[in-house]
């Protein structure tokens, strides 16, 4: 089962912070949450949000370990 976290507005747009959630890949992952919620589903796709696996920024699809920690960072800014 892997820990999803949640930050800044996409944990406004899902109304949880953290979950538990049984899959096997982030595009599995993907899938799922935005079948339980469109919302989120495209909160997490849009431009700038970034994917940290066990606390590093992945690309593309990656498989998921049981215990593995997965982080939807919105855009960040600043200057």
């Amino acid at each position: 089962m892997a820990r999803v976290l949640l930050f800044g507005p996409l944990r406004d747009v899902a109304g949880w912070r953290e979950r538990r959630i049984e899959t096997g890949s982030l595009s599995a992952l993907r899938v799922l949450l935005a079948q339980e919620d469109a919302e989120l589903g495209e909160a997490i796709g849009g431009p700038g949000v970034q994917v940290a696996v066990d606390q590093a920024v992945v690309r593309g699809d990656v498989a998921l370990a049981d215990g593995s920690e997965v982080a939807f960072l919105p855009p960040m800014s600043g200057g």
